[in-house]
Parts: structure tokens; C-alpha cells; sequence
């Protein structure tokens, strides 16, 4: 039977357990670096994966992750991440865990073999066109994420396989299929190392893609935050004072006035006439910033030309 990639052992660290320890975390470095890289060529699956998930957030769909131990648990982790980052409400951004939310805590080592329970998961949130699953799994074979994906499939939804070893079904069943194809572990078959660091990787570059083809973010700036702490709130001054070019003691009024909205503050700064305005000119330009500040400097060279004439 051939090995898989995640499951080999390589002769690189043939003796390592009599290796210095300075030599031991030198080759995980290494080992790490050389994971990064090889998230590199699912750039353009990626990328194409994010535009898709995007499009359905945009019309009110779902994003739902779908992962066993240690990738399900980098899903849970960039799903919480998600609201207070750009904005986007929980219930939009579901996680099936293998094992449920006890595996937070304790991995239960058969939880990842259950298809039925997978397919059980993914029925309860009645999953449709409208919505798009991402499973997850370093081997591309777990039971549960594969299953996961076929269901929500079945129903109707988008998938996405994120996975390690190619020619799995994860990946061959999947409408975008990402390969990461990382180098064998240092410790064979721990694919909470190599494979998880492209994983992780892998995540936040989807999800920083979508935040952004949403709109939530303007010039590298995250400006559909939940700013719900004294830490995110010194953020949402800050935001707003750099990107509309303003005081603090500005950003901090029309943030008052706007609700503590940075997009709304945003463009009360940068002329606005009151909050009603500033979140219909959003509406219209679908949440955008960029291309609500547009319509605004149009606008109101409009009226000072009409205002000339007059």
C-alpha cells in the first residue's frame, strides 16, 4: 500500500531523538518554513474558492466549516475569528466539529470516523445552494469531513476540500479542490505540524479574502469590526482618524454619531450630512467604502458645481 505524504517517514530525521536540541527545533523551523511554501501554489484555488464563498455571503448565505481533531479545530479557531474581525454575524459562520463541542476540550479519537454523524451535522443546518462548506482534513481520507462534504453536496451547497495528500476523495469530490502539499512530518503522521501550519495558513488567507471581497476591509484597515472591548474601540478611532484623514477627537465624534459604525463614521468625516446618509450611501455600494467615499466626492462636487451655476 502506498504511503500517504502526511503519514511518511522521512529520512531527514532519521536518529533526531539523539539529536541537540538546538538541531531538533532548527529542522521544525525548517520543516515549517518549507509547509508555508507549499501554500503557495493553492494560490489560484484559493483564490477561486474565496470568490465563490464571498458571493454567497454577500446574498445572505452561510460559510459552514467541516473538520475532525486538529483541522476541525483550525476551523473553530478562524470561525471565531470572523464576527469581531469583519463583522460577520456567528450564526453565518457555523462549525461542524467531529465529536461535537466537547472535542474543544478533549479529542475523542473515533469521533473522526463517524460519517453518519457527519452527514447528521450537516442535515441539521438544512444547507443550500446559498451556502458554502469548507472540510478540512490533512489526509483528505477522514471519514467525517468527507462525508460532511457529500452531504452538504447532496444538498445543494458549494464545497470546498482543503487537504494535504492528493488523488483523496476530499479534494476529488470538492467543486474547489486545495492541495497543500507540505513535506513529511518531523514526527511522522503529526499533521498538527506541518500540515497544520498550511492549514492554518490556508485559512486565513480565504477568509482575509472574502472579509475584503465583502468589503470589510479599506486599505489594509478592518473596517466592519465589532469593537465590543476597550481594545477594538481605541482600534475603531484609530481606523477611522487614519482613514479618513482626521483627528482623533474627529474620528471619536462621528463615531458617537455613528453608532460606533466605522464604515458609517467614515464617511460622516469625510462629508457625509448625518448618519441616514452615510449608511444609504453604503447601501448602495454594497458595503464598500472605497466606492461609497466615490459616490460621495462625486455628489458633493455635483452640488458645488450646481451650486456655482446657481
Amino acid at each position: 500500500m502506498t504511503v500517504q505524504r502526511t503519514e511518511e517517514a522521512s529520512e531527514d530525521y532519521r536518529g533526531i531523538d539523539a539529536w541537540s536540541s538546538a538541531d531538533v527545533l532548527a529542522a521544525i523551523v525548517a520543516s515549517q518554513r518549507r509547509a508555508v511554501a507549499a501554500v503557495e501554489a493553492a494560490v489560484p484555488a484559493l483564490a477561486a474558492a474565496g470568490e465563490a464563498i464571498a458571493d454567497r455571503l454577500r446574498l445572505g448565505g452561510r460559510l459552514i466549516y467541516a473538520g475532525a481533531g486538529s483541522s476541525g479545530l483550525l476551523a473553530q479557531v478562524d470561525a471565531l475569528e470572523l464576527p469581531g474581525t469583519y463583522g460577520i454575524p456567528a450564526d453565518r459562520v457555523p462549525v461542524l466539529l467531529a465529536g461535537g463541542q466537547a472535542a474543544l476540550f478533549t479529542i475523542p479519537g473515533d469521533a473522526e470516523d463517524d460519517g453518519d454523524q457527519a452527514e447528521r451535522d450537516v442535515e441539521a443546518l438544512r444547507p443550500s445552494a446559498a451556502d458554502a462548506l469548507v472540510a478540512i482534513s490533512a489526509s483528505g481520507r477522514t471519514p467525517y469531513a468527507v462525508a460532511a462534504l457529500r452531504r452538504a453536496a447532496a444538498l445543494g451547497a458549494l464545497t470546498v476540500g482543503i487537504a494535504c495528500n492528493a488523488g483523496t476523495p476530499l479534494l476529488e469530490e470538492a467543486d474547489h479542490a486545495v492541495l497543500l502539499a507540505t513535506p513529511p512530518e518531523v514526527v511522522a503522521g503529526s499533521t498538527r505540524m506541518n500540515a497544520g501550519t498550511a492549514q492554518k495558513c490556508a485559512l486565513n488567507m480565504l477568509s482575509t479574502l472574502i472579509g475584503i471581497r465583502l468589503g470589510h476591509v479599506h486599505d489594509g484597515l478592518m473596517v466592519n469590526l465589532h469593537a465590543d472591548n476597550d481594545k477594538l474601540r481605541r482600534r475603531a478611532l484609530g481606523i477611522v482618524a487614519r482613514a479618513a484623514g482626521v483627528s482623533e477627537e474627529a474620528a471619536a465624534a462621528a463615531l458617537e454619531a455613528g453608532a460606533g459604525n466605522v464604515k458609517t463614521a467614515i464617511l460622516l468625516c469625510a462629508g457625509a450630512g448625518s448618519p441616514r446618509e452615510a449608511r444609504d450611501l453604503l447601501e448602495r455600494r454594497g458595503g464598500t467604502v472605497r466606492a461609497a467615499l466615490a459616490e460621495l466626492a462625486a455628489l458633493t462636487e455635483l452640488a458645488a458645481k450646481s451650486s456655482k451655476a446657481g
